[in-house]
């Protein structure tokens, strides 16, 4: 029997909709326990909102996102917007919200518009940036990763995607990361509906002024764009902005801080990276697979369904819960172990189907940007205080690390 840790007997008693919840030692033991005894099971109704199902194991994760028709993305595929009266507001306008066939017809439209020649005008910038970032970082003493480094990245590299000014790159950073995730317990449901308000008030006004003046970037690509003859609104134009903005932030930024941290705790295997001994693309997706920042999926059920053994009903909501999937014993050999050589490596850190990952060709060009300017720079990684976990139901990661990267010795 699996070590019950911090938790007791009941596995209802753990609140999945409290964000102090995932601020708890045991975790890991919660979903190797959930996947033994109750990979499928109905999480009871809280104040925070109703019943939910709560998917744990690979295989059923993987039965829901393969069939998008009976497991719908449009209300929400957030826990905490599917609890909201009506779900999501951005439901059937932006990309990860809408199914088919407008899903179909809106991603063939986009990615055309996320053409190689923007895309490689992003990556171009890329590798100097992180250069330009964290390289006077390395030898300097104890510094902020996530503050300093990490999160200075992947939100240069989509602010230049969508084309917002350089100048707004931080101020953008800001409201993002206020709109999804309190860093603090203190922050309040009304701080994070001005943040989201704010930020979609600032996509508005860079839209008005592509659709007059369109650029060579992905809002005028959608500014401009037509689907089945008719273009885009404005709302969904704003609001695929803001999808492409927390995606695209969010999940790179997290991986980074995690990769560092793992590193520090596990020399051997920043060793194997270091001498060559794996390969960068093969690390990518490990730390992808072992930071698994964005923990869970949401989907509304169209129709009755059976789902590990389970009757879903039409209406119900399924959470999948992709930091569990991703620790599944029966898909990935000693899980729990950070193996950078680890293959396959099938894991769901960029989703499934017909919702796999918009950015995640950007998403894997950061890390493994980072990881090439740490190679050629750092010889070891030391922690220098404790990280600080994010207080969050949806992003699992830290918001601060301290560290050092200690300079590999001069020829």
């Amino acid at each position: 029997m699996p070590d019950k840790g911090i938790f007791d007997d009941d596995l209802d008693s753990v609140d999945l909709t409290d964000p102090h919840t995932f601020l708890r030692t045991g975790m890991d033991d919660f979903w190797r326990r959930v996947r033994a005894e109750r990979p499928v099971y109905l999480h009871p109704a809280t104040d925070r909102g109703s019943a939910f199902w709560v998917v744990s194991r690979y295989d059923d994760a993987m039965a829901v996102l393969r069939d998008p028709e009976r497991y719908s993305s449009r209300p929400g595929n957030m826990m905490s917007s599917l609890h909201k009266p009506g779900g999501d507001p951005a439901a059937g306008k932006i990309l990860a919200l809408t199914d088919a066939p407008r899903h179909n017809a809106m991603r063939t439209i986009l990615l055309k518009a996320f053409s190689p020649r923007i895309r490689q005008g992003v990556t171009d910038k890329l590798q100097q940036r992180v250069d330009h970032v964290l390289g006077p970082a390395v030898g300097t003493g104890p510094f902020d990763f996530a503050k300093e480094v990490a999160e200075v990245i992947p939100m240069g590299t989509i602010c230049d995607l969508l084309g917002f000014p350089p100048a707004d790159h931080k101020y953008v950073l800001d409201l993002s990361r206020e709109a999804v995730s309190a860093d603090d317990e203190g922050q309040t449901e009304e701080d994070v509906w001005l943040s989201r308000n704010e930020l979609l008030v600032y996509c508005q006004e860079i839209i008005e002024a592509r659709r007059e003046d369109p650029q060579d970037d992905l809002i005028s690509a959608m500014a401009t764009c037509r689907i089945n003859g008719e273009p885009m609104t404005d709302d969904e134009v704003v609001l695929n902005c803001y999808g492409f903005i927390l995606a695209g932030d969010h999940t790179s930024r997290l991986a980074m801080v995690g990769a560092v941290l793992a590193f520090a705790q596990h020399p051997d295997q920043w060793r194997a990276l270091k001498q060559g001994r794996v390969t960068i693309a093969s690390a990518v997706e490990e730390i992808v697979r072992w930071t698994t920042p964005a923990m869970h999926i949401g989907r509304t059920a169209t129709a009755d369904a059976t789902l590990g053994g389970r009757t879903v009903r039409e209406g119900d909501h399924v959470i999948l819960w992709n930091t569990s999937a991703n620790r599944d014993e029966s898909v990935f050999t000693d899980p729990d172990r950070f193996d950078l050589a680890r293959t396959p490596n099938k894991h769901l850190g960029f989703g499934y189907g017909p919702h796999f990952c918009f950015g995640s060709y950007l998403g894997r060009a950061e890390i493994t940007a980072v990881l090439n300017t740490l190679i050629d720079r750092v010889d070891r990684i030391d922690l220098t205080g404790d990280p600080k976990p994010l207080y969050s139901t949806f992003l699992r990661g830290y918001s601060s690390l301290p560290v050092s990267l200690v300079p590999r010795p001069t020829d």
